[in-house]
């Protein structure tokens, strides 16, 4: 891992150090359903309990926080815990046989199209997968004259 050491950033001191900081206070995101893509997933643990999770970054595509970021994390402790992985990975439209299999299909869950809803209780927030959102758009390697193309009798 390259950890910068051999470049010299003594260019910069003078700018960095007039440089203002802009405090940013975000509005947490309001309780609601949203449309959202999966921007990145990864396995990691869980820094409480140590025990492992799939950790999603989902980007809000609308219809409001438009940009703005959720997270849901899936920790791997107990058969319910499970039960939900497994009810999210399903909705996204990943079904598999065993978990230990998980590693190398998490590349099939980006850019996924999800409805979910984020709902509030005091300090805990979860976010739920709804449903899928399939769109219109022509699969790789395939154009829309293609598609219209088909033997279709319709």
């Amino acid at each position: 891992m390259d950890d910068g050491n051999d470049i010299d950033l003594r260019q910069f001191d003078g700018d960095f150090a007039s440089a203002q900081v802009e405090e940013r206070e975000f509005d947490e995101i309001p309780d609601g359903k949203y449309q959202v893509v999966v921007d990145r997933v990864e396995i990691t643990k869980a820094k409480s309990s140590g025990n492992p999770m799939l950790r999603w970054t989902l980007k809000i595509l609308g219809p409001r926080a438009v940009g703005r970021l959720l997270w849901r994390n899936n920790v791997m402790a107990t058969r319910e815990n499970l039960k939900w992985l497994k009810g999210d990975l399903h909705t996204c439209g990943l079904d598999l046989d065993r978990l230990s299999n998980l590693p190398g299909q998490l590349e099939r869950l980006l850019d996924v199209k999800l409805e979910v809803t984020k709902r509030s209780k005091g300090d805990n927030t979860n976010i739920y997968f709804n449903k899928r959102i399939v769109t219109d758009e022509p699969v790789a390697g395939t154009t829309a004259a293609s598609a219209a193309d088909d033997d279709i009798p319709f």
